[in-house]
C-alpha cells in the first residue's frame, strides 16, 4: 500500500447530474499493479487551489473488471474541491484537449465487497445521494464475479433529476432483471407509490423487511450516505436482529454537517504536553517532536515537514489510519473505522494526540 501521489492524466469528465461529474483517469501499464483495488475502494485527490493544497477523497464508480479508474465528484456547499471539479474542471479539461492530469494516490479503504464466483448469496444496499458512487462499483463488480448471487438496492435521492448513474442502473437491471432488483426512494417527488415517497428511514426499513426481504437470509447489507439514514437503517437492523457483522458503513457527509458529538466523540484525555512521534510511511521511518501546539498528530507531522497520509482531517474518510505499535493515543472522533478495527489497533491519526512519551505509528500495516 503506496502513500505518494502520482500524477495520473484525465481521460473523460461527464457531467452525470447537474451538481455531480465523473472523472475518468489513465492508470500507465507500469503503475497498474499500485492502482488495483477492490469495488468500494477510494482515490484521493490533490490540487493546488488559490496558492493552497487541497486533498479530497472520491469513492471510484468503475468496477475492477472493467479495468477502469473512475470517480464521480458531487457539489457541495462550500466545497472547495468539489466546486473546482464541478464548475472549473470541465472547461479546463477542454482547453488543454484531454491533456491534463492531477495528483492522485493509489486506492483505498475498508468499505468494500470482495466477490466470490462460487457463492450464492444475496447482497443489499442502503444509499442516499452520492452514497451510490461505491455501491455502484459493488454492484457492477458483484453481479459479474457472483453469477449464483442476487442484489438488491435502495437508493434514496430528492428527485429524478438527482439520480446519479440512472442510466447505469438501468442497464445494470436490464443486464441482470432476475438477480438485481432496483427500487428508487424520492423524498421531493411522488413515485407513485407511498412505499417509496419519503426518506429511507427506520419505519420504512420495518416495511421492506417484511414485505421485500428477510434481513436474516442476507449475506451482507451495505449502507452508505448521510450518518442520519446510516443510523435508521441501523436501527432497523438491530430491531430484526441481526448481527452488527453482517452490515458495513462507510458515511458520506461533508465533515462537520451532520456529526452528532455525544455520539462519535470518545471521552476525553489530557494530551501529554511532550512526545516523541515515529511514523513508518512506505517502508520509511520519521521521528518528530510532538509540544502541544498542534490539534493533532497529522497537523503537528506536517508542521515538521512529513507527508503524512491524510484527506478530510474530519474522522469520515480512512486516509490516515493508522496501527499503534507502540504507546497510547487519544482519537477524538471516529466514523470510519469499524469496532474490530479499533479494537486492533487502528487509528485515525488526525483525530489523534498522544497520552504516551512516545508513539510509534505504522501506515503501512
Amino acid at each position: 500500500m503506496e502513500h505518494r501521489f502520482y500524477p495520473l492524466r484525465v481521460t473523460g469528465i461527464v457531467r452525470e447530474t447537474p451538481d455531480c461529474v465523473s472523472l475518468e483517469f489513465e492508470v500507465p501499464a507500469d503503475l497498474q499493479a499500485v492502482f488495483s483495488y477492490l469495488p468500494g475502494q477510494y482515490l484521493t485527490l490533490r490540487r493546488e487551489l488559490e496558492g493552497e493544497e487541497v486533498r479530497r477523497s472520491y469513492s471510484l464508480c468503475s468496477a475492477p473488471y472493467e479495468g477502469r479508474w473512475r470517480v464521480a465528484i458531487k457539489q457541495v456547499p462550500g466545497g472547495r474541491f468539489s466546486t473546482y471539479a464541478n464548475r472549473d474542471l470541465p472547461a479546463i479539461w477542454q482547453q488543454e484537449k484531454g491533456g491534463m492530469s492531477l495528483d492522485v494516490m493509489p486506492p483505498k479503504g475498508d468499505f468494500v465487497l470482495k466477490p466470490e464466483p462460487s457463492r450464492a448469496a444475496q447482497h443489499v444496499f442502503f444509499a442516499a445521494g452520492s452514497g451510490i458512487t461505491p455501491v455502484m462499483a459493488m454492484l457492477k463488480e458483484g453481479l459479474y464475479r457472483e453469477p449464483h448471487s442476487s442484489f438488491m438496492l435502495f437508493y434514496g435521492n430528492r428527485s429524478t433529476e438527482q439520480i446519479i448513474f440512472r442510466e447505469e442502473l438501468a442497464a445494470l437491471k436490464n443486464r441482470y432483471p432476475e438477480r438485481f432488483a432496483l427500487h428508487y426512494v424520492m423524498s421531493g417527488e411522488h413515485p407513485g407509490s407511498e412505499l417509496f415517497y419519503g426518506r429511507i428511514d427506520r419505519e420504512k426499513c420495518r416495511v421492506f423487511f417484511r414485505h421485500l426481504l428477510d434481513p436474516r437470509e442476507v449475506e451482507g447489507f451495505y449502507l452508505c450516505g448521510p450518518l442520519g439514514m446510516i443510523e435508521e437503517v441501523e436501527a432497523a437492523l438491530q430491531e430484526f436482529s441481526v448481527p452488527s457483522g453482517k452490515w458495513h458503513k462507510e458515511l458520506f457527509t461533508p465533515a462537520g454537517s451532520e456529526q452528532k458529538p455525544e455520539a462519535a466523540v470518545a471521552e476525553e484525555a489530557k494530551a501529554v504536553e511532550h512526545a516523541q512521534i515515529e511514523v513508518i510511511i512506505d517502508d520509511d521511518l520519521f521521528r518528530f517532536e510532538w509540544d502541544g501546539s498542534a490539534d493533532n498528530i497529522v497537523d503537528a507531522g506536517i508542521e515538521n515537514n512529513i507527508d503524512i497520509p491524510y484527506s478530510c482531517k474530519g474522522g469520515v474518510c480512512s486516509t490516515c489510519k493508522a496501527k499503534v505499535l507502540e504507546g497510547k493515543v487519544q482519537m477524538r472522533v471516529n466514523y470510519a473505522l469499524e469496532p474490530d478495527q479499533v479494537e486492533a489497533g487502528y487509528v485515525l491519526s488526525c483525530q489523534c494526540v498522544p497520552l504516551t512519551e512516545k508513539v510509534v505509528l505504522s501506515y503501512d500495516d
